[in-house]
């Protein structure tokens, strides 16, 4: 995506609806920024440093013309670990290395393999961050006192427990407002942000009604200050950047996939294409920028920027202008925001989990009952139990033995023999029985990709035909779409051992890919060039002109139209004198 084909057709009526969807936009998003940051362990202003810095980055140098970025849920419980167990300052140096390996991603062009995350994966860990961000506000929606973050859902869930006694009304009254106004404005005044307004209605009921009798942002975290802070370069070590890099990846994975699928959703809304190795540069650019002024990691946010788009956004300078904004509400009213309360923050993180938890295709996905429907359950549940870069790993190594078991499945591999009652004689699997077999030929059709995880399954077959000495092997592959260095040696060893007992191999109708791989490691030699066929029906009557024409004598198997006359002497003598060279068999791959 050039720069100019950004803004193509550019005027001062686009401008006028940038303005206005940036500034709904950036509205929408203060709430959000401070919610995300408490929930991720750390102080309000860095939630919305984070929306300043990244927001205004990601629209200026991504992919996406309408991307809105900054902190999302998607990030919550894999930031919160890392503040838990290293603290905020290490929070910033995986923020700046999952930066570098994004733009990593996107120089090198790797933006599509994302794509390749199975959907069970994502919808598993999506929904249970939805569970650990919805689970993680309980406590704030009752105004529960000393409560201790912990880093694993039970431990939390006990904490509640135990700590059920200090349940505050007044916190839970104003939760309530703040839930109830955010659940009936957008059916009323679609317009409206209503996390905002909730924000502001129980606050101002706060502060008039239980000044002093329920925590604040001001009384947990001190005052937000009205300016931004000067740039800073965390303190690293090799030894901590190595400490770092899995969980830096699983943020860059994170980031990748919600930016992506964010970009994706926008092209559908307006028409766009985005471009998807751009974003991805854009994005890590952002992540390494934004943690030197104390900001936490940010990716693209679906619903800001659906909402950017329902309002009229027309370009990238949308987003920009959302940064702005935020800045701009920053300076202005920063002693105001201390005096927001934590329970009015609660239902709005509460409402983005409901939003986020995919509950409709958790449910689909179930209703299958199939591996895909374990690899769910699985990453859900260690989603919630353990943490995002176990159930990450877990459910992507399942989906990777499933895929591999699926692939294995399909490959066949069947003994055949020609169907004289057909056109063509088309080889059929139900011609091969007692009393109607070949022994001095074996033809076997191959189905499947030849890969690491089936290619034993193949040798297996037709190694158990060698045991029977065949003179001639015929290995029908024209449905065999892909072999790789397994199936080739698999392969190779079926070669060998064929040719150490006497034999030959004819492949027939191979592919482009086979072929091309058995040239590079020089199979296609040991096998016999002139053992090639593109038609089983030329390779059948080659293999025929190599027959022990005395092994012939007698047979009664009659597996080829050609037998009647090669079981008797005079027969023999037909053939000898040329009669089958010049009948070529028409059967197709």
């Amino acid at each position: 995506m050039k720069w100019s084909g950004r803004f193509e057709g550019y005027s001062f009526h686009s401008l006028r609806r940038d303005l206005i969807a940036g500034l709904i936009v950036g509205v929408i998003a203060i709430p959000l920024a401070m919610s995300f940051a408490i929930a991720s362990g750390v102080k309000p202003q860095f939630g919305i440093y984070t929306t300043i810095i990244a927001g205004f980055l990601i629209s200026f140098l991504g992919g996406s013309k309408f991307q809105i970025g900054g902190p999302t849920g998607a990030f919550v419980p894999i930031l919160l670990g890392i503040v838990l167990q290293y603290g905020y300052e290490k929070l910033l140096l995986a923020g700046i290395l999952a930066g570098v390996i994004l733009m990593l991603m996107g120089i090198f062009k790797l933006g599509l393999l994302i794509q390749f995350i199975p959907r069970p994966v994502t919808i598993g860990f999506t929904s249970g961050i939805a569970v650990i961000i919805f689970s993680g506000q309980i406590a704030n929606f009752l105004g529960l006192q000393n409560m201790k973050s912990h880093e694993y859902f039970l431990t939390n869930m006990k904490e509640i427990g135990i700590h059920l006694s200090t349940w505050n009304i007044y916190s839970t009254l104003i939760a309530a407002i703040c839930l109830t106004i955010i659940l009936i404005i957008p059916k009323i005044f679609p317009k409206i942000p209503a996390s905002l307004l909730g924000l502001v209605v129980s606050s101002v009921v706060a502060t008039v009604f239980f000044n002093g009798k329920i925590e604040t942002i001001g009384s947990t975290y001190g005052a937000i200050p009205d300016k931004m802070p000067m740039l800073s370069m965390p303190h690293f070590t090799l030894e901590i950047i190595i400490q770092l890099l899995p969980a830096a990846f699983v943020i860059a994975m994170l980031g990748g996939i919600e930016s992506l699928l964010s970009a994706v959703v926008a092209d559908g809304m307006t028409g766009s294409r985005h471009n998807s190795n751009r974003e991805l540069i854009g994005q890590g650019i952002a992540n390494v920028v934004a943690p030197l002024f104390g900001g936490i990691p940010a990716t693209g946010a679906i619903a800001r920027t659906a909402t950017n788009i329902k309002n009229g956004a027309v370009s990238p300078i949308s987003g920009m202008v959302h940064g702005g904004v935020v800045l701009l509400v920053l300076v202005l009213l920063a002693p105001f925001a201390s005096t927001i309360p934590l329970s009015s923050m609660a239902p709005i993180l509460m409402v983005v989990a409901w939003n986020m938890s995919e509950r409709k295709e958790f449910a689909h996905v179930l209703k299958t009952k199939t591996s895909d429907s374990i690899i769910l359950v699985i990453t859900f549940l260690l989603t919630v139990l353990t943490n995002l870069t176990t159930a990450v790993e877990v459910g992507l190594v399942l989906a990777v033995i499933v895929f591999v078991k699926r692939m294995r499945d399909i490959l066949t591999v069947t003994k055949v023999l020609p169907d004289p009652s057909m056109k063509n004689e088309k080889v059929k699997s139900y011609m091969v029985k007692e009393g109607h077999d070949c022994p001095q030929i074996s033809i076997y059709t191959i189905e499947g990709p030849l890969f690491f995880g089936a290619a034993n399954r193949f040798e297996k077959s037709i190694l158990d035909t060698i045991r029977l000495h065949p003179k001639v092997l015929l290995l029908r592959m024209g449905k065999v779409p892909f072999i790789d260095a397994t199936g080739e040696a698999n392969l190779t060893s079926i070669v060998n051992h064929f040719k150490n007992s006497g034999g030959i191999v004819l492949i027939s109708g191979i592919q482009f890919q086979p072929r091309a791989y058995l040239r590079k490691t020089g199979l296609d030699q040991t096998v016999g060039k002139n053992h090639f066929f593109d038609h089983t029906g030329e390779a059948i009557t080659f293999a025929l002109g190599q027959l022990d024409y005395n092994q012939c004598l007698g047979c009664q198997h009659f597996a080829f139209r050609e037998c009647a006359a090669l079981s008797s002497h005079t027969g023999q003598k037909e053939v000898h004198r040329g009669a089958m060279s010049t009948d070529v068999r028409k059967e197709t791959p």
